[in-house]
């Protein structure tokens, strides 16, 4: 069951950041796309925006499909850990935790997320279970 457990909360997880990074990137699922991310990266502090929303875009959808795949866990863990923190730095951490009023609550639960399943593995069925 813990291997069913991991698997469900990979696939989501690491989807989700696919769809996150997509919206970076190529402007789909209503996202703004390079350019307007990277405006929205200058307008924070995060210079250069759209070198900055790249880097972003691909470490959420790399992160994510690797996530996802159980493929290189550690490193998709930390892709996406990355970007957490990043989130709690620049946009979320001084609203104070709670989503409610647009705090670090869902970026903390993500990075707790993907460190421990970095941590703990991927479990059985995970394309490194297959490799390593």
């Amino acid at each position: 069951m813990i291997n069913l457990g991991l698997l469900i909360i990979r696939l989501v997880v690491g989807i989700l950041f696919i769809g996150h990074g997509a919206q970076k990137l190529f402007g789909w699922f209503g996202g703004y796309g390079l350019k307007g991310t990277g405006g929205w990266f200058d307008s924070i502090g995060m210079k250069p925006g759209i070198t900055m929303a790249l880097l972003a875009g691909l470490a959420e959808l790399v992160g994510g499909v690797l996530f996802a795949l159980g493929l290189l866990t550690p490193l998709a863990g930390i892709m996406i850990a990355g970007t957490m923190v990043m989130a709690i730095l620049k946009v979320h951490g001084p609203n104070g935790l709670w989503a409610t009023v647009n705090g670090y609550e869902y970026n903390l639960t993500l990075l707790a997320i993907a460190i421990g399943v970095a941590l703990i593995g991927p479990g059985q069925y995970a394309v490194d279970a297959f490799l390593f």
